[in-house]
């Protein structure tokens, strides 16, 4: 099975944004669903985005 880039896109952009926003939540749950496991690159880019988020670097904004 191949692996797509998609859920790391996702977590630089919430890295960059310093934002985990729900268009960007709903997108990593899209992909972890079409994908149906956790590549272990896409692993370490969820821990780093959890890491940040722990730290208060990352804001959860809230859906409207």
């Amino acid at each position: 099975m191949r692996s797509s880039n998609q859920i790391r896109l996702l977590v630089q952009r919430a890295l960059h944004i310093r934002k985990l926003t729900p268009d960007i939540e709903y997108g990593i749950n899209t992909e972890l669903s079409r994908l149906g496991y956790l590549p272990e690159s896409d692993w370490e880019a969820l821990e780093l985005l959890m890491a940040e988020m722990d730290a208060g670097r990352i804001k959860l904004v809230p859906s409207l």
